[in-house]
């Protein structure tokens, strides 16, 4: 299931700092030694300055700290020909990792506690992970990680 491009989907999905839980997508961008993943969790909601065109892709505005991934409203991202309903937006500052253990105990029972949703394509998780490596707003561990 940890495999990176996995696009997971989890109801409900609990955050490190507390945060009150909701459903939520998890991206694995990679698997760090077998017992942690590195992740994006994907965002419906746009928190992007208003003149900014959205268009499917990076997004990287260094001198405003922002960078983004981009997935349209019903672009196909996955091997299976999946896409969101509405533009989905992974912000670079929001990367972070997560011990396999530790979803495992969460997270027992495929189908019930999460869903596999999909792979990514190739050229989209390529795009992805290049989006964030090359990012002068992601932290340098995850870029280090992600080269």
């Amino acid at each position: 299931m940890y495999t990176a491009g996995n696009l997971i989907y989890f109801d409900p999905f609990y955050f490190k700092d507390g945060s009150a839980s909701k459903r939520k997508y998890f991206l694995v961008l990679k698997v760090i030694d077998d017992n942690a993943v590195l992740a994006s969790l994907p965002s419906s909601v746009d928190h992007l300055p208003r003149n900014i065109n959205t268009v499917h892709g990076c997004l990287e505005i260094p001198e405003g700290c922002i960078n983004c991934y981009i997935f349209k409203a019903n672009a196909l991202i996955t091997k299976n020909d999946w896409s969101f309903e509405f533009d989905t937006f992974l912000y670079g500052n929001w990367i972070d990792d997560f011990s396999i253990k530790l979803l495992d105990d969460i997270y027992p029972v495929e189908e019930i506690d999460y869903k596999v949703i999909g792979e990514l394509t190739d050229r989209e998780l390529k795009n992805v992970i290049a989006c964030f490596a090359n990012s002068a707003s992601v932290k340098r561990k995850y870029k280090r990680m992600l080269s």
